[in-house]
């Protein structure tokens, strides 16, 4: 696996949901860029899906077991604000029930530079469990 290879796809693909949620939906570019972007999750998730889907996986294992593992794209955020060490929103990624919290609203987000997970709990818990 190329990390650098897999952050650069990772850019390109929350860069191209920035660009869309920037638009509103009667925008004339509306429809396209949201092709591209469903084009690029594709692309996304046939080359590298399988290898993030094992890391998913075993995350999933060690900290919510009782959560459904997600394609990749779902754990993406919004918007990474173009920062190196990004601290994801507690309101990006996809929600989990984790053991370690229980009863806390707690969400693992896919993030780059670097590549790496984010365990989300509230505004004030972020816990990197994974980076590759």
């Amino acid at each position: 696996m190329n990390k650098e290879e897999l952050n650069k796809a990772l850019v390109a693909l929350i860069e191209k949901k920035q660009e869309l949620h920037k638009l509103p939906y009667n925008h004339d570019s509306y429809d396209d860029i949201e092709e591209e972007l469903h084009d690029l999750e594709d692309d996304f998730n046939e080359e590298y899906g399988a290898y993030l889907e094992e890391v998913l996986d075993k995350v999933h294992q060690q900290l919510c077991p009782d959560t459904d593992v997600l394609l990749p794209t779902a754990y993406l955020p919004n918007d990474v604000g173009g920062d190196t060490g990004y601290e994801p929103s507690h309101k990006e990624g996809v929600w989990v029930d984790s053991d370690e919290f229980p009863g806390k609203e707690a969400r693992l987000v896919l993030v780059p530079n670097p590549t790496r997970l984010i365990l989300s709990v509230g505004k004030k818990v972020r816990k990197e469990v994974w980076q590759a």
